[in-house]
């Protein structure tokens, strides 16, 4: 396996500023995966979505957060999360997160082209529906 030069192998995090705090992305192969660690601020939310082809694991570093997950608006199930606690999202799942108090969470998920884009907002108290508006 062919290592990259040392430029191309060191790089800043891409940080996202978000309505509910901000993300950093501190790694990224195209194509492959992506990871992210995700600020949210106590008594805030992420839209109520769900995605076409990105599967996502997310872990709870710090903080208290619940997890609405279903397979429709009917079946969502609220999951609180402890730090250490993390949950399996796959393509078409439905879910919404929720900060109780502020939380630090880590994500690390697919990045097929197009993952940027690859959100269905439902729900969004940021008025953010339908769109993958950041």
């Amino acid at each position: 396996m062919t290592q990259p030069p040392l430029e191309r192998a060191v790089r800043p995090s891409e940080q996202v500023t978000k309505p509910w705090g901000h993300e950093e992305i501190f790694a990224l192969v195209e194509g492959s995966y992506v990871g992210k660690l995700l600020f949210v601020s106590a008594g805030e939310s992420l839209s109520l979505q769900y995605h076409h082809a990105k599967d996502e694991t997310i872990a709870l570093v710090s903080g208290q957060v619940e997890i609405d997950l279903g397979d429709s608006a009917d079946t969502l199930r609220a999951v609180s999360l402890s730090p250490g606690d993390s949950v399996h999202v796959v393509p078409g799942m439905l879910h919404r997160l929720r900060a109780i108090e502020d939380s630090v969470l880590v994500e690390a998920s697919t990045a097929a082209p197009g993952w940027r884009e690859d959100v269905v907002r439902l729900e969004d108290r940021y008025g953010r529906l339908g769109t993958t508006a950041p």
